[in-house]
């Protein structure tokens, strides 16, 4: 259900007004601080006042039936104020892909609860040698291998694994308490957003979609895209203004060193890079709402500007911010870890280049 503007300007503020509250600096340093990377209070206020888990899960299934553009618009703010959340974990990877299966039973049993906050979900793809899912009957299946840098993947309730199924791809959805399954908590560079690496050993997992589900993937990867450039976008804004104000406010030789023109070039260009990068991530965002035959094309697109964008941004607010800008205390190199790991979450600036050139 496609909103206004007005409609989308009263979202945006009040998702910055509540994050404000609950994704400040200390906010943030704490959440991070956790085994889980959150704090459920938190969750529970995002899911409950908000409706942010289920803002694009359909109205029959306990969603408000937004789309693309409106939770596009919650995760530029989650990104502009570092949010410690599962949300993208389980608003921008699982439930594109659930959306995408069109597999209603599956939707029935997991979407009302991911809507209403009470359960969590990632999506885990195979690494290194893969995962592999073997049949044991008609309807039951078994998960070998490994995946490794799963979002949230020590902690989300419902992890939908992308596995190879006798040659084609499938979505299998497992429990975390499933037997023979292994989760271990990763030390990455981001300590905002957590990681895990799964290992599956004849664990036990229920198909969701259709036998070949690479067309479903593909799509919901698209979507994940559109809304991490998002999130991306918001974090650069975030991170320009704050270094545009502190070169106002800075001293040096009798003058705010934003007077310097060295200075005024470097902030210029990181309006640049910032304004292209919401215009891509907002594009994708549309696309993504108006199921564009071209998503994917332009999704890659949105993710590689908005990867460089927000590395760059994130890289001169460290050195504008002088001294100060590499300490602890400062949140500048929160932000910076923050944009490294990002870029690479859902493919590598040279993947990316390859699918885009692929497409032309």
């Amino acid at each position: 259900m496609a909103t206004s503007l007005e409609d989308r300007d009263l979202l945006r503020e009040a998702v910055r007004d509540a994050l404000a509250q609950l994704s400040t600096s200390g906010d943030v340093r704490r959440a991070m601080a956790t085994p889980d990377g959150y704090e459920p209070r938190t969750w529970r206020r995002l899911a409950g006042e908000l409706g942010l888990p289920g803002l694009a899960v359909g109205e029959d299934h306990g969603g408000a039936g937004q789309t693309a553009v409106e939770l596009g618009i919650a995760f530029e703010e989650a990104g502009a104020s570092l949010l410690c959340s599962p949300l993208f974990a389980t608003a921008g990877l699982a439930v594109p892909l659930l959306v995408a299966l069109g597999d209603e039973a599956a939707l029935a049993r997991y979407a009302p609860p991911i809507a209403g906050g009470g359960l969590t979900a990632t999506v885990a793809r195979g690494s290194g040698g893969g995962t592999a899912a073997k049949a044991r009957s008609e309807n039951e299946w078994v998960l070998e291998g490994t995946a490794g840098f799963v979002v949230d993947g020590a902690s989300a309730g419902l992890i939908l694994v992308v596995a190879d199924a006798g040659g084609a791809p499938g979505v299998f959805a497992i429990a975390p308490d499933a037997p023979g399954l292994e989760r271990e908590r990763l030390v990455t560079l981001d300590q905002t957003r957590k990681q895990a690496r799964l290992t599956f050993r004849d664990v036990p997992a229920g198909r969701i979609g259709p036998p070949d589900a690479s067309a479903a993937i593909a799509k919901a990867t698209a979507v994940s895209r559109a809304l991490l450039a998002s999130e991306q976008a918001g974090g650069a804004q975030h991170c320009l203004e704050a270094t545009v104000a502190y070169a106002r406010d800075r001293i040096q030789f009798a003058r705010p060193i934003g007077s310097f023109q060295a200075v005024k070039q470097r902030l210029a260009e990181l309006l640049i890079l910032t304004e292209s990068a919401k215009s891509a991530a907002r594009a994708a965002a549309a696309a993504a709402a108006d199921d564009d035959p071209e998503l994917e094309h332009i999704s890659a697109i949105a993710s590689l500007t908005c990867g460089d964008a927000y590395k760059e941004v994130t890289a001169q607010a460290v050195q504008l911010h002088g001294g100060i800008g590499f300490t602890w205390e400062h949140d500048a190199h929160l932000y910076f870890k923050r944009a490294r790991t990002s870029a690479s979450l859902l493919g590598t600036a040279a993947r990316l280049t390859d699918e885009i050139a692929a497409g032309l």
